[in-house]
């Protein structure tokens, strides 16, 4: 039986190539209701992934796709080494942290590796590997299975392991961020871990270069009203600067 990542992703597959789908196909082919299907083809229509049809849905537009930790770790990386400089400033000695797996979060563990009498769990293999032999740096591993597409622990194990931990910051990695749909990610498992995350820490930090906004990945991990600061690089478009002011979040440009 698939879950409903696999579900809605072989319904993205269809809509790919075909350009549009029918409900009563989708049932006989996934083997769930049409009550699900609907809600599947309205979870793809908010996510501006599909257009609901009488009966069925279109093909809007395609979702980006997933890429391996070297292609990520290549894009964009002089922005991405900025914004994790900038975001190693917010970090105080004393503070416990979460930071998220992901290329732009690894750039803040490399400008993290002298802090002094900082606390740090990640789920990100990469990330400890950075900071295992930091001696200021106290690093705590999220239990689970690891991920190999992008180097990310995860599942319930994972997610029970947040539950006994209160955190002052979580620096957050994002695949899309988008003002209407909020901040995503191509995998339900990290979303859920991520969300997981943000209610265990004070305060929510999106570190992003300019490239994730107006990206719609599948899974949402929250919506904006939750996100305290954005850091993220000069090219960041007039649209998204007015937008997340207006939206009360504090952007912080790495220059």
């Amino acid at each position: 039986m698939r879950n409903t990542s696999q579900r809605r992703a072989s319904i993205l597959q269809a809509l790919t190539q075909h350009g549009s789908v029918q409900v009563a196909a989708l049932v006989d082919q996934l083997g769930v209701s049409a009550v699900t299907i609907r809600s599947d083809l309205s979870a793809l229509e908010s996510q501006g992934l599909a257009t609901r049809s009488h009966g069925g849905a279109t093909l809007t537009r395609m979702p980006p796709p997933e890429q391996t930790i070297p292609q990520k770790d290549a894009l964009n990386h002089e922005q991405k080494e900025r914004i994790g400089a900038w975001a190693a400033r917010m970090v105080q000695p004393g503070d416990n942290i979460i930071i998220d797996s992901g290329t732009t979060t690894i750039s803040l563990a490399r400008h993290l590796r002298d802090a002094q009498n900082v606390t740090v769990m990640t789920n990100g293999l990469n990330i400890a590997w950075e900071l295992a032999d930091a001696p200021g740096v106290d690093l705590i591993l999220t239990g689970g299975l690891l991920r190999k597409q992008s180097l990310s622990i995860q599942g319930t194990q994972a997610e029970a392991c947040l539950q006994a931990y209160s955190f002052d910051k979580l620096f957050l990695g994002v695949d899309g961020f988008d003002l209407q749909f909020g901040v995503t990610t191509h995998h339900e498992a990290e979303a859920s871990l991520n969300h997981k995350m943000v209610e265990r820490a004070k305060k929510i930090i999106v570190l992003a270069d300019a490239s994730k906004f107006g990206r719609v990945s599948l899974h949402r991990i929250v919506q904006l009203d939750r996100v305290h600061t954005v850091i993220t690089d000069a090219s960041i478009s007039a649209e998204y600067r007015d937008g997340l002011l207006e939206a009360g979040i504090e952007l912080l440009i790495a220059e």
